[in-house]
């Protein structure tokens, strides 16, 4: 399979018609082989507009969802962003390469281990790893200009919020079937705003199937 025909036409067919028009976010997702995240037996699904299962039970978003995400952030070298659950390590990957730091934070140490070698291979450097529950834990380095939910959330924890810089930005998705909403959250004092970024429908953080790939034939 030709990937990099495949990236491209990720990039042009499904993230740009997405409203995802920042060039830093199309530039780095051009950059990133997103087949080197995926389960080897799934890779030819690697730039599909689906949610693809994870060794552990979860899902990686699809890339516009992650692209649209990281674009509400406007995030720059000058920001340190944290990251709740690295997962597959492909939003990571892409938050690496926006960011001047990335703090990637997971409950699961073996996922996380996987993502980390993916990474490390890639050269990506700027990635300090924490294995906690960030939805419910502080999480080492706050306060933070920027944080990433990769997952829906039933409500947004208190405990994220806590850890926004004055000024600092979270996207989020909230609620579940049949409707979620991404939320960009704005911190300005004690007082969060919030705006409704898209409508979707993704998995949640906590969802975990017991047999992930049975669902596809190999």
């Amino acid at each position: 399979m030709d990937f990099d025909k495949a990236r491209f036409n990720m990039v042009e067919q499904q993230v740009r018609p997405w409203d995802v028009l920042d060039f830093d976010v199309l530039d780095a997702l051009e950059e990133i082989p997103r087949e080197l995240f995926v389960n080897e037996a799934l890779q030819g699904l690697a730039y599909a507009d689906m949610e693809l299962p994870l060794a552990n039970g979860h899902k990686m978003l699809e890339p516009k969802v992650v692209a649209r995400l990281a674009q509400g952030l406007k995030l720059t070298k000058n920001d340190t962003v944290l990251e709740i659950g690295t997962g597959s390590g492909y939003a990571t990957a892409l938050l690496a390469k926006l960011a001047g730091k990335v703090v990637s934070d997971d409950l699961d140490a073996e996922q996380q281990k996987r993502a980390k070698a993916v990474l490390d291979g890639l050269s990506l450097e700027n990635i300090d790893y924490v294995q906690n529950n960030g939805l419910t834990e502080l999480s080492a380095g706050a306060p933070f200009d920027a944080i990433y939910v990769g997952g829906a959330v039933n409500i947004v924890p208190d405990v994220l919020k806590q850890q926004l810089k004055d000024g600092g930005r979270m996207v989020v998705i909230v609620g579940r079937k049949p409707v979620q909403r991404a939320l960009l959250i704005t911190r300005q004092g004690d007082t969060f705003e919030e705006k409704t970024l898209f409508d979707t429908l993704v998995a949640n953080l906590t969802d975990k199937d017991d047999h992930p790939f049975d669902s596809f034939n190999f």
